[in-house]
């Protein structure tokens, strides 16, 4: 072995990882629900020292909101270790779609404080959990995106399956099986759009069974269709 590379070696195995996310969001997803004011999750610090928790949105994709439509409270504040905190949404007054939802990525980062980690032999690791942040209009007040989920048309199009979203949801896919056969990455739709989804090979008629996330981050029932 190399000398450096065995010093390397060394150094690294007399050094312990902290990787795990010691900042815990509470949910998977937040409905921003436009007859309201502002939206709220809580987020827990289950690491066994305090944190600082970093929090912002970012775009999900080109048609989306831009992030600098909603404002997230606190930005950065500190988080004692087993405590409890809520990270509040509000609008920032710039223009949304309101007969559409529109989305954006809302970013939790926990990290560990210097004080706690000071004079010790170890790595600390930032963690940044991403969840979905879902702004749902008032005009869209009551309705759901699983009671519109039969209406996406599905059809293929050489090696490419396609999904048309006639429907002013986000369709977020829990799962999606083409003729028995499972896509592992995880796919949304947008409103008013179209997916092209290309794993491999397809064949020019088949089976697609699928099912989407519903807004409690749960699965939901599965739909079934030809192409």
């Amino acid at each position: 072995m190399k000398p450096i590379a065995a010093l390397l070696l060394c150094a690294t195995s007399a050094m312990s990882f902290h990787a795990a996310a010691s900042i815990v969001v509470g949910g998977t997803r937040v409905v921003f629900d436009g007859t309201h004011q502002a939206a709220s999750i809580s987020v827990e610090n289950s690491d066994k020292v305090t944190n600082l928790v970093q929090t912002w949105v970012s775009q999900a994709d080109n048609g989306s909101l831009k992030k600098e439509s909603m404002i997230i409270t606190p930005p950065l504040f500190r988080l004692e270790a087993g405590k409890k905190a809520s990270i509040r949404i509000v609008r920032s007054g710039l223009p949304v779609q309101e007969d559409r939802e529109s989305m954006l990525w809302l970013n939790v980062k926990g990290i560990p404080a210097s004080e706690d980690v000071a004079n010790k032999n170890t790595m600390q690791i930032a963690i940044n959990s991403k969840i979905k942040l879902i702004y749902r209009p008032a005009a869209m007040k009551g309705k759901r995106p699983e009671n519109s989920v039969n209406k996406l048309l599905w059809k293929s199009t050489g090696n490419s399956l396609q999904v048309n979203n006639p429907t002013p949801f986000y369709m977020n896919f829990s799962s999606i099986d083409v003729n028995n056969k499972h896509l592992n990455a995880q796919y949304f739709v947008a409103p008013f759009s179209e997916l092209s989804i290309s794993e491999g090979k397809l064949a020019p008629h088949g089976k697609i069974t699928w099912s989407i996330i519903n807004d409690y981050g749960v699965k939901g029932q599965d739909h079934v269709t030809t192409y």
